[in-house]
């Protein structure tokens, strides 16, 4: 429960991949009471657990958990989805006296609720996509990339070339608008109370957590969750399988390369994808309060959430 004088808070736990977010997160709920929304666009999908280190049974058990398990893996939830499901858990909790935390390494997502983003309202057109996937299987997915990293280098930071869903819809947005992917999501003034938490690790640190991350999803199991996804007919294409391992993990499964060589295509595609959150999630925003991940302390982080300072008020 907040103060009576405190307009809807909203904790955020943000940082890198592989840096501490669900343990942490899964600790304050329970010393506060309240519940955790994933703002981890790789959550979202059932059958996809291992792969993309979900909190586990017993977590979720005790704590309740929100945007996890939402969708199959062949459907899309854009950010504009996210975030009108999410606004209304969070006013939900909100008449229950609980303080929301969202938690994720999603940058997109955790901005559209943090920045209150205001996405347009386009129709997708099938033959403008159409077009621009033909482009992308004839020349590469990268050509294309190139072509948006020319006419909106912005856009281009936060998307990864092999996202092919999104670079299309980046251009496409440009060219049916005339204005850049990157200047559409409009902020507004946030609705919300804002505390916004970020574990840091020395890039060091963190990438060999990411590899004893990897290696221990293979010995859990991840290889024959990947197979199981394509024998019920997943391709290896979908969105939703561009999250780092699934794809990698899928070309050794059908042959295409050696389990070593999967690996090392995983772990080197979590570095970039480290560089790419750093976008979203800077160590010099003067709204994050970082704490350092090797002396992470969950009391420490509850006395600064408990103190006055350091809520974000709404503008």
């Amino acid at each position: 429960m907040w103060k009576h004088n405190l307009k809807k808070p909203v904790i955020f736990i943000v940082g890198p991949t592989a840096s501490g977010k669900t343990d942490l997160s899964v600790q304050l709920a329970t010393i506060l009471n309240t519940e955790i929304i994933s703002a981890d666009s790789r959550y979202f999908y059932r059958m996809m657990d291992i792969g993309t280190a979900k909190p586990d049974a017993e977590e979720m058990a005790n704590i309740k958990h929100h945007m996890i398990d939402i969708a199959d893996p062949d459907k899309t939830i854009s950010v504009a989805i996210f975030k009108q499901q999410v606004t209304e858990i969070i006013a939900n909790m909100h008449q229950e006296t609980k303080i929301p935390i969202v938690v994720g390494g999603t940058g997109q997502y955790v901005h559209a609720i943090l920045h209150n983003w205001e996405m347009p309202e386009l129709k997708s057109d099938q033959q403008l996509r159409e077009l621009l996937e033909n482009y992308a299987e004839q020349f590469g997915k990268l050509k294309l990339y190139e072509f948006l990293q020319k006419v909106d280098p912005e856009a281009a930071k936060i998307i990864d070339f092999r996202n092919l869903r999104r670079t299309v819809r980046a251009i496409e947005v440009m060219l049916k608008t005339g204005h850049r992917f990157s200047e559409q999501r409009r902020k507004n003034a946030s609705i919300y109370t804002q505390k916004i938490i970020g574990i840091s690790w020395d890039r060091v640190g963190l990438y060999q957590r990411i590899d004893d991350r990897i290696d221990k999803m293979i010995e859990n199991g991840v290889i024959e969750e990947v197979r199981r996804l394509l024998d019920f007919g997943y391709s290896s294409n979908l969105p939703s399988m561009s999250a780092i391992g699934y794809r990698e993990l899928a070309g050794y499964v059908q042959g295409e390369n050696t389990l070593d060589e999967a690996v090392i295509l995983m772990k080197r595609n979590s570095r970039t994808y480290v560089r790419r959150q750093a976008n979203w999630f800077k160590a010099n925003d003067p709204n994050i309060v970082w704490f350092e991940g090797d002396e992470l302390d969950s009391r420490k982080v509850i006395e600064y959430i408990q103190s006055e300072s350091g809520w974000i008020q709404p503008e």
